[in-house]
């Protein structure tokens, strides 16, 4: 089971526990995951497993998107519904044009703080730790790029939103901070993910749709085509002397990609092979192989 397959998380579970789902019913140890979603996040999570974890490296700085829900007039300690209410305020003269009107302002480039409950590490220790222990959380304000941020409605106190971010941003937090700005408080209140990089919602399959793949022996057909991994790396098809250098981890002449800094190298059309990068001119060298590598 060599592959990336997109899951549609559902909510109450958290990322790892979707990892230790596919491992058992692919039969399959290494699976890992692309990004992590909050245990009470739905929607896009792209998982590797078998040998293509080795793509993990790659996907450090995915953009994302994501639709959902924000409740105004209650904060809480998680920025989210998880969390415990810390203030309420009662809800005057809030209206959809005010809160369009302060939303403008967290798009482009913004400082951003991390919520305390959040897998940023303070002193080497996840924040969530300490926040549950009570202990003061100190996080830095990071810099993250909000490209969209649009609210759709307003419905008593809830707002529906959509929005692309950069990797690193917490949509609980711009909840949060939406919420001081207007003065009443907010959180998070539901959250679905719909693209991670090139995985979209319509790539997605549920855990029970892959179990009874798994029954029908047609998993693999729920598997994304390798072909559209990395789209920003461009893509050579090798013969048969460069998969025998490939296999033996030496470098490989790829005269049609001299400009390029990092390719797909194939097998044929959907057997991707190695991930080569370019030493000089059109000289490639096989930076991660996705084959079994000779002795």
């Amino acid at each position: 089971m060599n592959g990336v397959i997109v899951i549609d998380k559902p909510a109450g579970m958290t990322s790892h526990d979707v990892v230790n789902r596919v491992r058992r019913i692919l039969q399959e140890k290494s699976v890992g995951h692309l990004g992590t979603l909050d245990p009470m996040a739905t929607g896009v999570l792209p998982l590797v497993a078998g040998r293509m974890t080795r793509l993990a490296q790659f996907y450090t700085t995915s953009n994302k998107s994501y639709e959902g829900e924000i409740r105004f007039g209650i904060s809480t300690t998680t920025y989210d519904a998880e969390g415990d209410p810390i203030r309420e305020i009662p809800l005057e003269n809030l209206t959809l044009d005010r809160i369009l009107e302060s939303a403008a302002g967290f798009t482009g480039t913004i400082e951003q703080m991390p919520p305390p409950f959040s897998a940023k590490k303070v002193g080497g220790v996840p924040a969530y730790k300490l926040a549950r222990k009570n202990k003061e959380v100190e996080l830095k304000a990071v810099q993250v790029d909000v490209k969209r941020f649009e609210i759709f409605d307003l419905m008593g106190d809830r707002a529906r939103f959509s929005c692309d971010v950069s990797s690193g941003t917490y949509v609980r937090s711009l909840a949060h901070d939406l919420g001081q700005k207007l003065g009443c408080g907010a959180h998070l209140s539901a959250l679905r993910r719909t693209r991670s990089g090139e995985f979209c919602m319509e790539d997605a399959v549920t855990l029970e749709a892959l179990a009874a793949a798994m029954q029908n022996d047609t998993a693999p057909q729920l598997f994304f085509h390798p072909r559209r991994l990395l789209p920003n790396f461009p893509s050579v098809t090798a013969d048969d002397e460069t998969v025998s250098k490939i296999r033996h981890g030496r470098a490989v002449n790829l005269p049609e990609l001299s400009r390029a800094k990092l390719v797909k190298v194939f097998e044929g059309q959907a057997n991707l092979i190695a991930i080569a990068s370019r030493v000089a001119g059109t000289l490639f060298h096989p930076k991660v192989v996705f084959m079994e590598v000779a002795q």
